[in-house]
């Protein structure tokens, strides 16, 4: 029952009986980010297997299969069991999003590989993406897809990557809300909120969701530069 985390192209291994500890202040010291925990995310063995716990009382963590072919958000207080031999953990601390990769060497379910669709719209499950949706979505997650083996990123302000499309801010909030709207129905968590909840948090959770599910990957970027 052996895994190792890296981040920042470090490895760590836990300890078998008393886990590892991720945050501002654990065993993988993320950042000195005042928006981030002290302790964050924790690793413990339970039953045979390595549960990753949020032990924070603000943030939440998306965690995927590195294929996409699983994705769960990990809220205040929950765990999920570290099943896949590469499991990608991604999560947002004020203006930063980080990623971390978790290696089971002992990984207990295989995926099926997940097909993308041809062509000029994505398709999950009954939910479409236009191609200018999309364009959003790769503005949002640019800086993600381009780090160049960096494991953390700043994500864009609304109107930064308006800009970047060539928008204009008021078509961009609207197609903003739309997509939000759409993997909202879907069921993808983080979405939606009550007022001054939405501007950063779910923009952070759009790329979370897009970064882990591959929804958005590299090969999307030439997307950024699709005029209409």
């Amino acid at each position: 029952m052996t895994v190792s985390v890296e981040f920042c192209g470090e490895w760590y291994v836990p300890d078998d009986r008393s886990g590892l500890d991720i945050g501002r202040g654990g065993h993988i010291q993320i950042d000195d980010n005042p928006y981030l925990h002290r302790y964050f995310l924790k690793l413990v063995p339970l039953s045979g297997l390595w549960w990753l716990n949020n032990v924070g009382s603000q943030l939440s963590a998306t965690v995927s299969e590195v294929g996409g072919a699983f994705q769960g958000w990990l809220a205040p207080g929950a765990r999920l069991p570290i099943v896949f031999a590469e499991t990608v953990v991604i999560f947002t601390a004020g203006p930063t999003t980080y990623e971390l990769r978790v290696i089971n060497d002992d990984a207990v379910f295989l995926p099926a590989e997940t097909p993308r669709s041809p062509g000029g719209e994505t398709t999950i499950g009954p939910v479409v993406l236009t191609v200018s949706q999309k364009q959003l979505i790769v503005a949002l997650a640019e800086p993600l897809l381009r780090r160049d083996g960096r494991s953390s990123s700043a994500i864009p302000s609304s109107r930064d990557a308006a800009a970047r499309l060539g928008w204009e801010i008021t078509r961009f909030n609207r197609k903003l809300d739309n997509v939000c709207d759409k993997l909202d129905r879907r069921g993808v968590r983080g979405l939606r909120g009550g007022p001054g909840q939405l501007a950063v948090n779910r923009r952070a959770r759009l790329v979370e969701h897009a970064i882990s599910s591959r929804l958005v990957t590299v090969a999307d970027l030439p997307l950024l530069e699709v005029k209409d």
